[in-house]
């Protein structure tokens, strides 16, 4: 299949891009692109810009079911707040909540997903199960996590002891689940949950499964001035230091937030090849700050980006966090901070290296055909020549087509495996039982 007449964007190292060119896809991989005349019958994306799929590096996909809740809370309140709501979810909100985020981060672009699941109420089951089932009927890829959380308030912890786990469990539990991967549209990440809500011994022996199991490290750190305080208090220490401590600061592990990092902890992080998912929106919301991103690329981290909870963003939309993340970085550092391409890499290629996938991200022969088609003749492209740039600036915009392994998942603008309005209401009755 040949898809020409589009500005083709490739993310590959030198950020070739193609303003009039086509791309060729077979058997779902990425055969070539190139510019000017197809090389051969074409399919005509009438000008259309053509994007690597947008990977989304933090979510929390249960968190659709309670938006708009606790709204002018910091984290900690926040979370303490929405902590007893969360202790109700079962199988069938879990699913319910994922394919609702899922269809809305399909629809702004997003290919793949990383989803931080840490709420596992005592006697339920099957919660990481419905969200693969829920990426799978959808066609988008995910990388789910059995997240964790072992310190209860009793022992210093944030969450309520009736949300936390003996050790055992969670690591029994994260084994068995490692069997869903099949490396391509599911992959399994080990994820305790943040360093207020996880003893020492779990981070310890989460790290020491995942090298045993080959799979990635995933943790909260660094997000607001009240966690470095209370890192400080309880383990004496920085967030950072800490992770040092037990083991973390590797080319294996990634990190949300990373708001209030130093010029030291910048420097480890690029030294070590620890990885960060930059949530602007959600960062925003809360009041937590706004991350060093452009010091973080300088420094060589590994950097991409993440929608974050629907209780702490309102909007699956990845595209919103594209936009955000270049405002906020001249928020901080100046209107060259960083550039529209930036923005764009961090939402693609920087997303793809952050979850050490190679075989995504960009659009380059052996690749993935995981590609995002957005038209250019709506009103916001009026007057713009450099449609790249623009697309950005004038964004969010609803993707007119993705595609996922050479799929379609969009489709004119609609989901093409799945009807959006019965999924609206399903999310809606399962929220509704929630909050009952």
């Amino acid at each position: 299949m040949i898809y020409g007449n589009a500005w083709i964007v490739t993310m590959d190292d030198t950020g070739t891009e193609h303003e009039r060119g086509w791309l060729r896809i077979e058997d779902g991989l990425v055969v070539d692109a190139g510019a000017g005349d197809a090389p051969g019958a074409f399919e005509d994306l009438g000008g259309a810009v053509v994007t690597p799929g947008f990977v989304n590096t933090h979510h929390h996909l249960y968190q659709t079911l309670t938006r708009a809740r606790a709204q002018e809370a910091d984290l900690f309140t926040w979370l303490k707040t929405l902590y007893p709501v969360w202790a109700r979810i079962d199988e069938e909100m879990e699913y319910a909540a994922a394919r609702c985020g899922l269809a809305e981060l399909a629809l702004s672009g997003c290919t793949t997903v990383f989803d931080h699941h840490y709420v596992f109420p005592r006697g339920v089951s099957g919660l990481v199960e419905a969200e693969v089932r829920a990426a799978h009927d959808l066609g988008v890829r995910i990388v789910a996590s059995r997240g964790s959380m072992d310190l209860g308030e009793s022992d210093g912890g944030l969450p309520p002891d009736s949300l936390v786990e003996d050790i055992d469990t969670i690591l029994a539990d994260t084994e068995r689940l490692h069997t869903l991967a099949d490396g391509a549209l599911v992959q399994i990440a080990v994820a305790p949950c943040s360093p207020f809500s996880v003893t020492t011994r779990l981070m310890e022996e989460s790290a020491e499964l995942a090298r045993r199991l080959g799979l990635q490290l995933h943790t909260h750190l660094a997000e607001t001035v009240e966690e470095n305080a209370y890192c400080r208090e309880l383990f004496g220490c920085t967030p950072v230091e800490y992770l040092e401590r037990v083991g973390w600061i590797a080319g294996d592990v990634w990190c949300a937030h990373c708001v209030h990092l130093s010029a030291a902890d910048v420097a480890t992080f690029g030294r070590a090849g620890v990885g960060v998912a930059h949530c602007p929106t959600s960062n925003l919301r809360l009041g937590a700050g706004v991350a060093p991103v452009r010091d973080l690329l300088d420094a060589g981290v590994r950097v991409g980006l993440g929608v974050d909870g629907s209780a702490s963003n309102e909007r699956s939309d990845i595209f919103v966090d594209v936009k955000n993340a270049l405002l906020v970085a001249r928020g901080r550092g100046g209107g060259a901070a960083l550039t529209a391409r930036d923005a764009l890499r961090l939402a693609t290629r920087g997303g793809a290296d952050v979850l050490r996938r190679d075989d995504i991200g960009s659009l380059e022969p052996g690749k993935r055909a995981d590609f995002a088609v957005w038209r250019t003749d709506a009103l916001e492209f009026g007057g713009a020549e450099d449609l790249v740039a623009n697309l950005v600036l004038s964004g969010p915009h609803r993707v007119d087509r993705l595609v996922v392994g050479g799929a379609d998942v969009v489709r004119d603008g609609g989901l093409v495996r799945a009807d959006e309005q019965e999924i609206a209401r399903e999310h809606r009755k399962e929220a509704a039982r929630l909050w009952r």
